[in-house]
């Protein structure tokens, strides 16, 4: 895709601002998390794409390892997340873990259980499974296929979201606040996303800085929040 915006630094700017921070750089570039390929994302099976989900949402404002330690009972209660089980259930059902001290009862987050099987069923039907969906995205439609995402889950925007989909292993950005700097100091946006006109500048920007480097989406939100400093992961 051609970049429009000429104004976009090199990546090499941030490379060197990373590295001046960072005495052990030439390390932590060597064990950088990288998304996995499109192959091995597929064949990781459904209720697992929904547990994962699931923990994000309960974890977003709650103590993660408190949900973590938890998440055994989850699972065993949840019939391991399995869509197709899920989305049989009567609402009925749902309300009644209100009354389950074993897991975290919060009625909106067990809801997004039932609202993203469905979602995940919906996907299914559409790709053959939701692991076949994700396996589809491509860095240069990050944008495009995150706003989808976000539209169609419960609960899967914001953080929640980008942790999600990083833990899973899709090629995604993580808008932590030394990410959000690094990209605001030298204006190629003015803030975390949220027009589609903000988006398209951020989407072109990468799109020339993965020419540029060869680097995943993953990988440049990492180096972009360390160029800044050592509090955040990108």
């Amino acid at each position: 895709m051609p970049i429009a915006d000429t104004t976009v630094l090199s990546f090499s700017h941030y490379l060197e601002q990373a590295e001046a921070k960072h005495p052990d750089f030439k390390l932590r570039l060597a064990h950088i998390s990288k998304p996995l390929p499109a192959a091995k994302l597929a064949k990781i099976p459904d209720d697992r794409w929904l547990s994962v989900l699931s923990q994000c949402v309960f974890q977003a404002g709650f103590n993660w390892t408190v949900v973590e330690n938890k998440w055994p009972r989850f699972e065993e209660v949840f019939c391991n997340f399995r869509p197709d089980v899920l989305v049989m259930w009567p609402q009925e059902q749902y309300e009644k873990f209100m009354q389950d001290a074993s897991i975290i009862r919060h009625m909106a987050k067990i809801n997004a259980v039932y609202e993203n099987a469905l979602f995940f069923t919906d996907l299914q039907h559409e790709h053959g499974s939701a692991a076949a969906w994700f396996a589809t995205w491509k860095p240069e439609d990050y944008a495009t296929n995150l706003a989808e995402f976000r539209r169609r889950s419960t609960r899967g925007g914001g953080r929640t979201g980008q942790v999600f989909l990083r833990r899973m292993g899709v090629d995604t950005l993580m808008f932590s606040g030394d990410m959000i700097l690094a990209l605001t100091s030298m204006g190629v946006i003015d803030g975390v996303p949220s027009s589609k006109a903000s988006w398209k500048k951020l989407q072109e920007a990468t799109d020339r800085w993965r020419d540029e480097t060869g680097f995943s989406l993953s990988e440049l939100s990492q180096i972009l929040a360390w160029s800044v400093g050592p509090r955040e992961h990108g």
